[in-house]
């Protein structure tokens, strides 16, 4: 009940309205059903007598005798037809209520799926970049799926189960009101059967455990083989792929199908042990305690109703027992990511009218291999600064300490003179363009990936951001200019079109800092000429960090560092020269 207390909390208005709906309901239920004992009574001619005579019928039970003064003080009649149109009224009446309720449930379970996702996905945005590094990309997209769906369908489980209890004490009061000695014999019987059945619920909560970790296991398996799909197919060795992923996936079989095999030993022994207990009753009532025939087929109906109502609470439990593992570690993930969240705001308002300097930076990843050891570079303002050199030797990990995105252990880096950590990150950020290596477009429009959906930025925005990246002539020239469609990652085109047009991405916002990240590293000689004479356009109106060997940005560039042994050196014309060859 932890999992759904956890709700009701979260949804306070809508669990009440929920809640009085399903209270209605069973009280119209409850009317209903209060008319039977006297209707039966009238149908087996117990009561036709006196109703013939003129004389008010009396009852030697209590409830039924109370049902007809309540009856009679409204005015209405004890007959057929009268108490066919009370259980009429009082089913319809019912059947409203609970579809007000369950549409209750079905609005509410869908923003508890949408308002997971998101909690989920503002977490992991908001969290530091080491966090972010250590998340499988696949745990990340199980959660924003299969756990939070999986919590939505616990929590109509849940409500489900409450509705079932409700209908189920209903049709107990008005058994225990007609018998309280046969009733109580009932609920004992009843216990009994719901506490035998009661391991089969701890069984599929421990199956639903299973299932959630398996689940997470496999999604983060999957996502990382299907990045790879190209390269083993090229290699001929897909199969060890399927390995692991079949491995995987008949482990989730088994899970899935330890909670069918409970669920289904639950609906059957449930039914067997409450049928037999009925049957017992039954045969008590009339032969040992010689019980009038109206009131056992009365008490039959209610106990019935009664005991399937609970078997169906409990059913319900056992799915909520199933799912709730997923909510628990979905909600545990969040923490992780709320634990890790990054501190954005506040702080000096970040101008870079001088530049970025990094003094004696010790950085490494894992304490015992560092990455630089008393780096020293500047990176000067209105500049385009080039950084050279072998791979791991530290060009990428310049650019998140840039950005903020990591800190280092020892030294400081400097913007204006002011140590990054006393700036503003979040308005910092928002004056820097970033160009990744690996060009990702959306399957949409070429507008739509240059403008990400920005409400503030319009046509002309993204004109002269293609423009300004050189990539103007040949989206003019598609079939639907700026409307065409790219494709699945941009597949529709050319790699060099892919990073012109992630380039002008970079630029729409008019950034005061543009980093490439091996942003022309996919360029063929004509393009990388024309992000050449981009980039020659831009100095002076930009400040521009860029990581590449290509001979055309060493040019272009007013200042080159050679990356090795943990530092930067400041390659002179002679050195530039030779790579520029």
């Amino acid at each position: 009940m932890g999992l759904m207390l956890n709700f009701f909390r979260a949804y306070p208005s809508q669990t009440v309205l929920m809640l009085l709906a399903l209270l209605l309901s069973g009280i119209a239920e409850g009317v209903g059903l209060s008319a039977l004992l006297p209707m039966l009574n009238i149908a087996l001619g117990s009561e036709a007598a006196s109703m013939i005579a003129g004389v008010a019928p009396v009852s030697d039970n209590g409830f039924e005798q109370a049902v007809l003064d309540a009856l009679a003080i409204v005015g209405i009649a004890p007959t057929l037809g009268n108490m066919l149109g009370i259980m009429l009224f009082g089913v319809a009446l019912k059947s409203v209520f609970l579809l007000v309720a369950q549409r209750q449930v079905g609005y509410t379970a869908a923003q508890v799926g949408t308002d997971l996702r998101l909690q989920m996905l503002r977490s992991v945005l908001r969290s530091k970049w080491e966090y972010f590094l250590h998340q499988p990309v696949g745990k990340l997209t199980n959660a924003l799926a299969t756990e939070a769906q999986r919590s939505s369908t616990a929590f109509v489980n849940g409500a489900t189960a409450i509705t079932f209890l409700i209908q189920a004490l209903v049709y107990g009061a008005v058994a225990f009101a007609i018998s309280w000695r046969a009733s109580l014999a009932a609920i004992v019987a009843g216990v009994v059967v719901i506490g035998l059945s009661h391991f089969l619920v701890k069984l599929t909560r421990k199956a639903g455990k299973r299932q959630t970790r398996l689940m997470a296991s496999l999604m983060a398996n999957l996502t990382d083989t299907l990045q790879s799909v190209k390269p083993l197919k090229a290699m001929s060795r897909e199969h060890l792929a399927d390995k692991v992923l079949a491995h995987d996936t008949n482990q989730l079989n088994r899970a899935l199908r330890r909670q069918v095999l409970y669920g289904a030993v639950l609906d059957s022994a449930q039914e067997l042990m409450f049928t037999g207990f009925i049957c017992l009753g039954v045969w008590v009532a009339i032969e040992k305690f010689a019980i009038d025939l109206a009131m056992v087929m009365v008490l039959v109906i209610a106990l019935g109703r009664a005991f399937s109502f609970f078997g169906k609470v409990q059913k319900q439990h056992q799915k909520l027992a199933q799912g709730e593992s997923a909510y628990w570690a979905l909600m545990a993930s969040i923490k992780a990511a709320d634990d890790a969240e990054e501190p954005l705001e506040g702080g000096a308002t970040p101008h870079f009218e001088q530049g970025l300097q990094f003094r004696n930076v010790v950085f490494s990843y894992d304490r015992q291999h560092p990455v630089f050891n008393g780096l020293c570079l500047d990176i000067k303002a209105g500049a385009l600064t080039t950084l050279v050199g072998p791979s791991g030797s530290g060009k990428t990990t310049i650019i998140d300490l840039a950005i903020a995105l990591l800190q280092p252990q020892q030294g400081e880096v400097l913007l204006d003179g002011v140590p990054l950590q006393e700036i503003d990150i979040k308005r910092w950020r928002s004056m820097i363009g970033y160009v990744p290596q690996d060009t990702t477009l959306l399957h949409d429009s070429v507008l739509h990936n240059v403008t990400l959906g920005d409400p503030g930025l319009e046509l002309a925005d993204a004109e002269q951001a293609l423009r300004a990246a050189g990539a103007w002539n040949f989206v003019n020239q598609l079939p639907q200019g700026v409307q065409t469609v790219v494709g699945e990652r941009g597949g529709k085109l050319s790699g060099g079109q892919r990073q012109r047009i992630v380039i002008a991405r970079a630029l729409i916002n008019k950034p005061r800092l543009l980093i490439l990240d091996e942003a022309t590293s996919a360029l063929d000689p004509e393009s990388e000429e024309v992000v050449r004479q981009s980039m020659e356009d831009l100095k002076g109106r930009l400040t521009i960090l860029a990581i590449s060997h290509n001979r055309a940005l060493v040019r272009a560039a007013d200042y080159v560092y050679q990356m090795g042994a943990g530092n930067a050196r400041l390659l002179d014309a002679a050195d530039r020269s030779g790579l520029a060859k």
